[in-house]
């Protein structure tokens, strides 16, 4: 176990799958009701996928992302809803790690976030549609990297 720690940095826990994909479910509806904009959203729900240790045992090691756009609105709602976002998250129990331009051409505002409890990762990107496409507010929440023991080991 000692290289799934000097990879991720912690040991990842003993949790039930549908217990990690409800809580990140949650706290995704959460991040939605904070930014309190009316508009339409990507309908897939929380993903389980594989969590890279650098162990042998990959199967065991889980990680549950739910990724979703909200769109159909203009970029004054959107701004609204990530200035919002952005004064709510740590009276929710989230810590912003970083809050401006992303990296990108279009310097798309950008919110990255840690559920201080839960250690659920948040990135929020509010895409203004510079480049032709949609204006859209993209969100990914992700859990932690979780060992799964009712997983088939390989």
């Amino acid at each position: 176990m000692d290289s799934d720690e000097n990879k991720l940095g912690y040991e990842p826990a003993a949790r039930d799958k549908r217990e990690v994909e409800d809580e990140v479910g949650s706290l995704s509806s959460r991040v939605l009701e904070m930014l309190r904009v009316k508009g339409q959203v990507t309908e897939p729900g929380p993903m389980t996928n594989f969590c890279d240790t650098g162990g042998d045992d990959r199967p065991r090691y889980r990680v549950v992302a739910h990724p979703w756009s909200l769109y159909g609105v203009d970029n004054t709602a959107l701004g609204k809803g990530m200035g919002r976002l952005v004064d709510q998250l740590p009276k929710k129990g989230w810590k912003v790690l970083r809050h401006g331009p992303d990296s990108s051409k279009n310097r798309n505002l950008e919110i990255v976030a840690v559920h201080t409890k839960t250690h659920t990762h948040l990135e929020v990107t509010w895409m203004k549609g510079q480049d032709g496409h949609e204006p859209l507010i993209s969100v990914d929440v992700t859990s932690r990297c979780f060992r799964d023991d009712n997983a088939p080991s390989g």
